[in-house]
Parts: structure tokens; sequence; C-alpha cells
């Protein structure tokens, strides 16, 4: 049976790290018999030049219906001036919300070849391994109402609407709960309850939550910024972070550079499943775009590679192939290839296509 997957590569160094999805995925369906279908539609910034929108209905409804999607970066300082609703960033956000993927899971981990390479002390970094759970289709990114007026004073004022209801707390929770039951059976819920009405709230939701549902996780409670520190500080504390949409953007950046670059962290954006067992899901990488390095070659293509390697684990259940794919990863770097983010002394650098080549190379290596 044939998988769909659906490629939207976007803008800036989009197309050249999603150049190297294709290729594993090649290698999958030749090596493992993944049978993996592959379409290509444009979003974002692309998308807006060629059609006046940051995404077409088609491409939607393209997204609905596959298996999965794999998404590059959108965005770009070209796109700067266009209209607010069709800027990039609007393609994006359309379809984690037309698709309905509230639940964005975005790992921290820490490569043992790649402790030297992050801004903290490397005791502090090896071995970390945290999960970011992130509500991604309410809170202030979507609350309404929303936008810039014009006062009779002269000034303007701008305003945006923080807001949950108890259901999207209650789904994005058992996530989290789910996922930490697989790990270290801890969850750590962050808002900013003291001084926030909609904090409050869902520190009173994830109370009840845990207490009714899943009494044998241990949840303890923490605030936003004080968490921002933590990571910092003594990130090997926390199992599986849950938090807004906002907060979870913020914290999730953090934990990324204690990885070593936003180049190697992937993340997978999952919805709920309809009555035929159906999810819809968006992989993408968590860095952006890099306007200043595009079409030179120089993209880190890991984080996108190890989005696909989510993808096997989590839409099409093939945990073996996930472990295979993250472990080729692993065994390039441990044999000391580095993109120009991650570059240390001592280390072979390359580009996009020569990652891809290594991490090619790794893979058939292991199934030898």
């Amino acid at each position: 049976m044939s998988r769909n997957i659906l490629i939207v590569a976007g803008d800036g160094i989009g197309p050249e790290v999603m150049g190297e999805v294709e290729r594993v995925i090649a290698w999958f369906n030749e090596n493992r018999g993944f049978d993996g279908v592959v379409e290509n539609e444009l979003v974002g910034g692309s998308c807006y030049d060629a059609h006046g929108v940051a995404v077409t209905d088609e491409t939607v409804e393209k997204a609905k219906a596959a298996d999965a999607v794999m998404l590059g970066a959108v965005g770009g300082p070209k796109w700067d001036d266009v209209p607010f609703e069709v800027r990039p960033e609007a393609g994006l956000l359309r379809l984690r919300k037309d698709l309905g993927l509230f639940a964005n899971l975005r790992p921290a981990i820490c490569f043992p070849a790649l402790a030297e390479a992050s801004s903290l002390k490397t005791e502090l970094v090896q071995g970390l391994d945290i999960m970011i759970v992130r509500e991604l289709t309410g809170g202030v990114y979507f609350g309404e109402p929303k936008g810039i007026d014009d006062l009779p004073n002269g000034e303007r004022r701008g305003y945006d609407m923080q807001v949950y209801d108890t259901h999207e707390i209650l789904r994005i929770g058992r996530v989290a709960f789910d996922l930490a039951k697989k790990r270290d059976n801890r969850v750590m819920s962050v808002e900013k309850r003291n001084v926030m009405q909609s904090g409050l709230f869902w520190y009173q939701e994830m109370v009840k939550l845990g207490a009714e549902e899943f009494p044998e996780v241990k949840l303890e409670h923490m605030l936003a910024d004080n968490c921002g520190m933590q990571l910092v500080k003594n990130p090997k504390q926390f199992d599986v972070i849950v938090t807004d949409n906002l907060f979870g953007d913020m914290l999730s950046d953090v934990a990324a550079m204690l990885t070593g670059s936003l180049g190697m962290l992937p993340s997978a954006s999952l919805g709920a499943k309809d009555e035929n067992d159906k999810a819809c899901a968006m992989y993408e990488p968590v860095h952006g775009s890099a306007p200043d390095i595009s079409g030179q070659g120089l993209a880190n293509p890991i984080a996108t590679v190890l989005s696909f390697a989510m993808a096997l684990r989590y839409t099409f259940d093939l945990g073996a192939d996930a472990d295979l794919l993250e472990g080729a990863v692993e065994d390039v770097l441990a044999d000391g290839y580095r993109t120009g983010d991650i570059m240390q002394p001592g280390k072979k650098q390359v580009g996009t296509v020569e990652m891809g080549d290594a991490i090619l190379t790794a893979l058939t290596k292991r199934t030898a």
C-alpha cells in the first residue's frame, strides 16, 4: 500500500533541505519497501509570488488527503511588506488550523558528538532528552479579536487575544501525559498563572486532568519565565514540558540551542484521529528559512531528515525504520561531518548535499 507524502518545501533553505529528505525517502523505498509517493506544492512566499496567497485551497485539500505533510520553512525579508493576511507565515498557520494540528511535538535531544557544540557546559547537556509539547491551534496566535486600530487621540493600539477553552487544554494535556508514560513519567505544565487569567485556567484544568486520568504520572507546574531560566540552568531536570502556543514557541527555541543548533531539531504537528482512524500530521524542522544562506548549499538538512524520522514513528508506525534513520544521523556526526552551523575544530565541514550523501551512506552501512 502506497504512503502518500505531500512536500511543501516553502522558502529560503526549505527546498534545499527538503531535497535531501526526498533522497532519504527514495532510499527507504528502494531498501526498506517503504512505498512512499511524493507530491510537491507551494507554500509561503513562493506561493504568494505564484498565486497571490500564502497557500492555495487546492494545496490545503491535498494536505488533508495526504498521509503526512513535510514542510520546509516559510518567510523572508522579501515578503516583509506584503499584506498581513497573505504573509508567508499565514500559509503555515492555515495548514495547522485547517488540518486540526493541535499538538506540536518538539524533541530536544543532544547527540553525544555535539555536546561540546552547545552554548552550555558539556556536563549540562550530555544525555539531554526533553520533549516539549506545544498547543498549536489556540491561544494568542489565533484568538479574536486582534488588530491595529487608530484612536481618536491620534495614537494607535495593537491587540491580540489570549484565549483557551477546556477541550483545547485537555486534549494537549492528554498528549503530554501519554508521551510521559512512555518516557520518564514526568510532566511539567508551564504557564503564567501569577499574572494571566488564561494561565490560571490552564493550571486548574491540568491539575484536574492529572488527578482524574493520569494519577500515576508525576505532574509539576512552573511559570514560563522561570522555565526559560531553568532550561539554561539545569535542562536535564525536565522530561515532558506541556505549554500553550506562545510559550511553547519561545521555550522550544531556547531548548533548541541546548542541542547546539536549530538545524538539529525536528518537530511533529499532529491532529486527532477521525472515524477512519486517520490523523492529519505535518512534520517540519524548527529552524526558519535562513535567507542569508539560501541557495548556497550550506544549510544543515539534519532537522528536516529527523522530521521524516518522526513521520516514520508517529504516522507510519515504523519505529524500527525511525530508529535506523536516527542512528544513521548519529553515525554521521560521530564520524565528524559538520555543516557550518555546528562546525567544531578538527571536524569535516560539508554542505547540504554532502551531509545528505553521508546520511545515505550511513543508512546503507547499517543495513549491510
